[in-house]
């Protein structure tokens, strides 16, 4: 098992590098401008129109309570599989999709806890980097998830 390769998307959102398996990712779209929804979280950017169907769309670094950055020409919007629905995760920068063995992923320290321990599976050490491997499946509550999907 540890000799297992992962393919991962490394990504980035305020400068910090993060990566989720590439099986969770159906396709990477170039940033546009979201239809905001009244009432929504924070967090919920608005909604696109993705494949003939709404596509709700969030910021990461307002979900991580991160200071939000401007959109870049390189951000992109990452479309996640959330069960039989799927959410729009906009991001700074896509980096690369690189191989990482599952023995290089180190489990989360002590310090990580409550809420952040839910969606950090791990960080991996890359090219003198520290990279956040995040289990986007849980980025959001089942309330939330509810709420918005």
């Amino acid at each position: 098992m540890k000799d297992q390769v992962i393919k991962i998307l490394i990504f980035s959102i305020n400068n910090e590098f993060y990566a989720t398996n590439i099986i969770e990712v159906e396709r990477i779209l170039e940033y546009e401008k979201s239809t905001k929804i009244p009432d929504s979280p924070e967090f919920v950017e608005g909604v696109i129109n993705y494949e003939d169907k709404i596509l709700p769309v969030i910021t990461l670094s307002k979900r991580f309570n991160l200071p939000s950055t401007d959109v870049q020409k390189e951000s992109k919007i990452i479309v996640t599989k959330q069960n039989d629905s799927k959410i729009g995760i906009i991001v700074d920068f896509v980096s690369e999709v690189k191989d990482v063995l599952a023995q290089d992923i180190e489990n989360s320290p002590e310090i990580v806890g409550g809420i952040s321990k839910r969606y950090i599976k791990g960080l991996i050490k890359f090219d003198g980097k520290i990279i956040i491997y995040l289990n986007m499946s849980t980025i959001l509550t089942e309330d939330e998830k509810i709420q918005i999907l």
